[in-house]
């Protein structure tokens, strides 16, 4: 008779995750200095830049990694390997106490998605841990899997978020990491992830552009425009400035209550829409205005 596990029959609630800082996990040194470094999320990498001779190391530390980078109450990720006899270490090494989110590469299919998420649900059953509380984001990394985004975001309930892997993406399209040759495809992502309810991370540029600041920060300030809420990173350096340009300005917060509160004065009225400051405000100006006041501290919400 097949083992059943508890179902997870929904999507649940995505987590608000502005900079996402990878680390290798086979350097002790970078794991213990990554709680100081600020991001939201610290993923503890054991797919590109783990050798793999060190790769047994790096599963064999994980357990104490987590612990370490998670100390200053960052989400806690790590990164998988594709091939499935990594995936299948990885994956014993991983789904732990104390790891929030898988970071899957090279998503091709939902089917894969699924293979992994059944074998998760696996282990979080033999070892205790809530079902379902181990989230998954895919990294988009080929052409190929462009046609296949709509399925892939809707895969799973624990899919979380969705990024435009650009390195490898622009490799395998022949390219260079170049504004022309990702925007459509990031686009597509962010038109995914935001259809299912997922987060768009991302921004059109090339991951390891992060000795020019200043050209850093304009990228990542035109993708919080296009509509990606965070994005991952390499450097330390890239974290403040992704939490700087994915967090809404006072000026934007002020907007966003006075939007809201005159909102609420117009629905009293039996008006649903409204002019503030010589514009027009209707149901998709509140919306907006909704999204900025959550991503703000816990205290903005009960505006």
């Amino acid at each position: 008779m097949k083992d059943t596990f508890p179902a997870i029959e929904s999507p649940m609630s995505v987590p608000r995750w502005r900079s996402l800082l990878f680390v290798p996990a086979h350097v002790p040194r970078f794991v213990k200095t990554a709680h100081e470094r600020g991001a939201d999320g610290v993923i503890l990498d054991l797919e590109d830049s783990v050798p793999q001779d060190r790769k047994d190391q790096a599963r064999r530390q994980l357990r104490g990694s987590v612990a370490k980078v998670g100390r200053n109450g960052a989400s806690v990720l790590v990164r998988v390997n594709r091939g499935l006899r990594a995936l299948a270490a990885d994956l014993e090494a991983a789904v732990v106490a104390g790891v929030n989110a898988l970071v899957l590469p090279k998503v091709e299919s939902a089917e894969w998605v699924m293979e992994v998420a059944d074998a998760v649900t696996e282990l979080e059953h033999e070892r205790n841990l809530d079902a379902g509380s181990i989230r998954f984001v895919a990294q988009i990394e080929t052409p190929g899997a462009l046609t296949r985004l709509a399925a892939i975001a809707s895969a799973h309930p624990r899919m979380a978020a969705m990024a435009l892997g650009p390195e490898d993406f622009s490799a395998a399209a022949g390219g260079t990491p170049s504004p022309e040759l990702l925007l459509g495809p990031n686009l597509s992502v962010l038109f995914a992830a935001r259809a299912r309810g997922l987060l768009p991370l991302g921004f059109v540029g090339s991951i390891g552009q992060f000795s020019d600041t200043q050209k850093f920060r304009d990228v990542v300030i035109q993708a919080r425009r296009l509509g990606f809420v965070g994005a991952l990173a390499i450097h330390p350096t890239q974290v403040a400035i992704l939490n700087e340009a994915f967090s809404p300005s006072a000026e934007e917060f002020e907007w966003a209550r006075r939007v809201l509160a005159t909102e609420r004065d117009a629905a009293a009225e039996g008006r649903g829409a409204f002019a503030l400051d010589g514009k027009m405000v209707d149901a998709p100006v509140v919306r907006r205005a909704r999204e900025i006041i959550a991503m703000g501290p816990k205290a903005e919400l009960g505006v």
